[in-house]
């Protein structure tokens, strides 16, 4: 452990030294593509209203980026991490084996998940129960007993829904929208079956292997951590359904419409209240021992966290992000103008 501390400051060294062609002068970014257009957005206003270079964003999804965040400290590693859900305590452990030891957590809003479809077609009003049944490897037969998931339509799974082929296109395993939607959205409707629901405390592991397990059988297409692809191939199949984030959905409403899902629409208001039923807070983790080092990286929080961005009338909200009440956007500003570490 004290030999990888040594590496890792040795590291942290080569953008501290004199050697220009070492030096990083640009943050760079990684992470989830539900948080990338809000990090896009702050990093463009940064770099136009600050003499700090336009911050370098890319979307690999959460889990990749977290993975790339902890890997260490100095030039070659990035100096924040997007997320669409909290960091893990695996991965906590894995920064700390890394050298990472000081995280700065910032909450930055909430964001819904969407089932959206083509405008060509007509929307969906699904329940919690409908998407376990749909997308889960395995489902009760009805005698207490798990079956492989033989369902072929929508039909089969609730007759008050179109006979069309289940094809939902949705992001792979790395993505925190994939861990959230199976989380809240098969997590929610697999809980519906009461013996189902006890195993939650009688066999934790079971109880997560039948709700969290999503059928490979080609009705879930993992269609990468892109989610405006996703959108392109909606419109271009009518018949198939996509998930990603509100924000997505958004900016796309000429083209794509929401799912109901337990009869609430995915909107801007409905998630802020808590009403809509599959919806989740996003994050962003910044690199302590970057802060100081690599320019601009507690200039760019500080933009990020600012009313401006981040607030009720902010350019955030514009791009679908939705905000925090008051009094919670004032304690994560706090946390991250004072850089203070993550408590798990």
């Amino acid at each position: 452990m004290m030999l990888k501390r040594i590496f890792a400051i040795a590291g942290l060294g080569l953008v501290i030294g004199a050697g220009a062609a070492q030096a990083r002068d640009q943050i760079r970014i990684v992470g989830s593509s539900t948080v990338f257009p809000f990090s896009t957005s702050v990093a463009e206003r940064f770099g136009k209203s600050t003499d700090f270079k336009t911050p370098v964003v890319e979307a690999t999804g959460s889990g990749g980026g977290l993975k790339l965040f902890c890997a260490g400290v100095g030039v070659r590693h990035p100096d924040i991490a997007n997320s669409s859900r909290r960091i893990k305590a695996s991965e906590v452990k894995m920064c700390a084996d890394n050298g990472v030891a000081e995280i700065v957590e910032i909450k930055i809003g909430y964001d819904g998940i969407v089932m959206a479809n083509s405008k060509k077609t007509a929307q969906y009003e699904l329940t919690l129960k409908d998407l376990f049944m749909a997308l889960a490897k395995e489902i009760p037969d009805g005698e207490g007993k798990l079956i492989a998931n033989p369902y072929k339509t929508w039909k089969d799974v609730n007759p008050d829904l179109p006979a069309t082929r289940i094809e939902v296109l949705g992001p792979p395993p790395t993505s925190g929208t994939r861990d959230a939607f199976v989380e809240l959205a098969l997590e929610g409707g697999c809980k519906s079956f009461e013996w189902i629901k006890a195993l939650k405390k009688s066999d934790k592991n079971q109880y997560k292997s039948i709700c969290h397990t999503v059928r490979e059988d080609g009705a879930y297409v993992e269609a990468g951590e892109n989610d405006n692809l996703i959108v392109q191939k909606l419109e271009a199949n009518p018949d198939a359904l996509g998930i990603f984030g509100f924000s997505f959905l958004d900016q796309n409403s000429d083209k794509v419409q929401g799912s109901k899902i337990e009869g609430v629409e995915p909107e801007f208001e409905l998630i802020a209240e808590g009403e809509y039923p599959v919806s989740r807070p996003l994050y962003f983790y910044a690199k302590k021992a970057h802060v100081g080092v690599i320019p601009g990286i507690a200039e760019f929080l500080a933009e990020f966290t600012s009313d401006k961005a981040w607030g009720e009338e902010g350019y955030l909200a514009d791009k679908g992000l939705i905000p925090m009440p008051d009094d919670e956007r004032a304690e994560w500003a706090e946390k991250a103008s004072g850089l203070a570490p993550l408590a798990m």
